[in-house]
């Protein structure tokens, strides 16, 4: 078998997309792996996701041979090879459980990534636990006075190590309008689900002195809206009274951890088609 594809497209729902696409693939002696599609009635708009071995014809010809029917029908699209690592770029500060998660993930085979570089405004000692091995580390300081100048270091950095997705694995810092222009779709940042309440230092102590009974995390897609970008995966557990404050501190790192993990899977394998300020996620 050659190496499997993935087509994912959006476009105005109109009737015979599926057979369209299901016939171009047949004709070009392509078998389809697995499919997936979602017609969005409020839009009216037609989402739809495609793995499947190409057989005899190469990418190329398919890109080629696609680009007319994509044009008619007036599609956004993507070709990709579907097991080709993605190279990603991570950024953390002290907190490091999301990053030593996601590279656990990696080593075991479990994310399909390739991470080319770790940014972190604080040194590699304060994120000790964390075994970084040979990925490049760059300690890059940011104050108020030298964002621009910080942020202008990380989009070389990610230039030039080809980075294809940047996360941010409990980054501590917000990123400036342009910034978050400049890695639009390309950049999943996790955080706490009390948004907007419990803002700032000390969240689910915060939480706990509210008497909260759920807890949960958040994976979204950086816009310059705060913490509002488009959703890609969330998860929540309940909690009693009888949780301390560490108790919720520790859950919620394990649920950070786990919530990041899934929105860069999803992401990594192109699940995630944005659809406006929300997202349609066709999981696997």
């Amino acid at each position: 078998m050659s190496q499997p594809l993935v087509l994912t497209l959006s476009c105005a729902d109109r009737p015979g997309i599926t057979a369209r696409v299901a016939s171009f693939l047949f004709e070009r002696g392509g078998n389809i792996l697995e499919a997936q599609q979602f017609n969005d009635r409020q839009s009216d708009a037609f989402f739809m996701r495609v793995e499947f071995d190409p057989g005899q014809t190469s990418r190329e010809r398919i890109r080629e041979d696609f680009t007319p029917l994509a044009e008619e029908l007036g599609m956004q699209w993507k070709l990709a090879l579907r097991d080709r690592p993605r190279r990603v770029l991570i950024m953390v500060s002290k907190f490091d459980h999301c990053l030593a998660d996601l590279l656990y993930r990696w080593r075991i085979g479990e994310l399909p990534m390739d991470p080319v570089a770790i940014v972190s405004n604080h040194p590699r000692e304060a994120i000790e636990h964390t075994h970084l091995g040979d990925i490049p580390f760059h300690h890059l300081p940011i104050t108020r006075d030298t964002k621009a100048e910080q942020e202008a270091q990380v989009r070389a950095i990610a230039e030039q190590a080809g980075a294809e997705l940047v996360v941010l694995a409990r980054y501590m810092q917000i990123l400036s309008d342009e910034q978050a222009a400049h890695f639009a779709g390309c950049c999943i940042n996790i955080h706490h689900s009390f948004l907007p309440g419990f803002k700032g230092a000390k969240p689910y102590h915060q939480a706990y002195e509210r008497g909260v009974k759920m807890i949960g995390a958040s994976a979204h897609y950086v816009t310059a809206d705060l913490d509002e970008g488009p959703i890609i995966h969330q998860a929540a557990e309940p909690i009693s009274h009888a949780d301390s404050p560490d108790e919720l501190v520790r859950k919620g790192r394990e649920i950070e951890s786990r919530v990041l993990a899934e929105a860069v899977r999803l992401h990594l394998e192109e699940r995630v088609l944005l659809n406006g300020k929300r997202t349609v996620v066709f999981k696997g």
